[in-house]
């Protein structure tokens, strides 16, 4: 049995490194990157990959070697029983402390760009948001500035159907919302994941570099109906952009319920 438990052992790191080897073949690895800033993510993912990839396939070598050396079936020598060693105990406190310092300081470019330097203007203000996604039990709803390029004014443009129309190649930013319990709103092609906390206003900003309609997820466990929480943002050129608003505004026009005055 020695070598049949030592080898599943060592089945293990071998498994999970052709796991990952073999992703992009079966389409099973990252989303498309359809962002200007994604790249910072993706490298900063697989950097993490591949150091905590090369730890496991270590430690899993080292389980291997251990009970294949050591099976109670093949040792007749009485076990020596060890208080341990002070030295090996520092090494391997500092160690992994040292390797999530550099990790932590890797990766302030990434966290810089996703959630601490937001878009900027000519003048240097921040833009305005183009849309406020709010999170509610369980859907997006999206608002846009009506005419007067100011929210919750009278002429907004409120949407409920899932569906966020942005322009691509623009800086974007979004304010984000929750009108209930704590969501994440997920853009996975976008590399972007903010949670949204009740009574918080939040801001995500991003610029797309394809066209196209891609997943917008919840990420949060937010209720039994969390599964069905989902939408598409499609990113269209500017001029197609403009004439989305024109027909949206055009079809709250058509939808607008006129009171009867009284007599």
């Amino acid at each position: 049995m020695r070598l049949f438990w030592s080898f599943l052992f060592f089945l293990v790191p071998v498994l999970g490194v052709l796991t990952f080897v073999l992703a992009p073949y079966f389409n099973i690895a990252l989303p498309p990157d359809v962002s200007e800033h994604g790249r910072v993510i993706d490298n900063l993912f697989m950097f993490i990959l591949y150091l905590t990839g090369a730890v496991f396939v270590v430690t899993e070598s080292v389980l291997f070697y251990f009970m294949w050396k050591y099976d109670a079936g093949s040792n007749d020598k009485p076990v020596k029983f060890s208080h341990g060693s002070h030295v090996l105990e520092i090494v391997w406190t500092i160690l992994p402390a040292v390797t999530l310092l550099f990790i932590a300081i890797y990766q302030m470019q990434a966290w810089a760009v996703a959630k601490m330097d937001p878009p900027r203007d000519a003048q240097g203000k921040i833009i305005d948001p183009i849309c406020e996604v709010t999170g509610r039990q369980f859907n997006w709803d999206f608002r846009y500035p009506g005419p007067d390029k100011e929210l919750h004014t009278e002429d907004d443009i409120v949407r409920t159907d899932g569906k966020l129309y942005l322009p691509v190649d623009e800086e974007i930013l979004l304010r984000i919302n929750s009108a209930d319990v704590l969501h994440s709103f997920f853009l996975p092609n976008l590399r972007l994941k903010q949670d949204v906390v009740p009574g918080m206003k939040q801001n995500m900003w991003f610029k797309a570099t394809k066209t196209g309609g891609y997943d917008i997820v919840c990420a949060e466990l937010c209720g039994w109906g969390h599964y069905k929480m989902k939408g598409r943002v499609f990113f269209l050129t500017r001029d197609k952009f403009e004439a989305k608003l024109t027909e949206m505004i055009a079809e709250k026009n058509t939808m607008r319920v006129k009171v009867p005055e009284e007599e």
